[in-house]
């Protein structure tokens, strides 16, 4: 069984990367994660990025770079997180989410980031600004 991508974007914008609340399902709600969703057949991952954010944010982002790293989630989905850039849009927690935080590099770990996303966010760190 091949494994599903999960994207996730490390939005960077003004030296902040944006971390969203989960709002569901229930086992996850309350905790913190890059924003992103599932690359949907036939679609490249980097399409899904622009895709998710717009859905989830209402932003248009552009897709930078592949944050070096592959993190297991459920059984059957891989995350994979790409840097993105806001083009247009203010984000707004429209889908799955309830509260958004632009985070400067001193404030990652200020917020209770789901476990799946602990390594991708380490991961993020090594790149910012690099």
């Amino acid at each position: 069984m091949t494994e599903r991508i999960v994207v996730g974007a490390a939005l960077l914008s003004g030296g902040r990367l944006l971390a969203a609340r989960r709002s569901a399902p229930p086992e996850l709600a309350g905790r913190w994660e890059l924003p992103g969703g599932k690359v949907e057949p036939g679609e490249t991952p980097e399409h899904a990025l622009v895709r998710e954010l717009r859905e989830e944010l209402g932003v248009t982002a552009e897709p930078g770079g592949r944050v070096p790293g592959e993190w297991s989630l459920k059984p059957g989905y891989v995350l994979q997180v790409w840097t993105a850039r806001l083009l247009a849009g203010t984000p707004e927690p429209l889908e799955d989410h309830d509260e958004l935080r632009w985070l400067t590099p001193g404030q990652i770990w200020d917020v209770d980031w789901l476990d799946q996303d602990v390594a991708a966010v380490k991961a993020v760190l090594g790149v910012w600004n690099t």
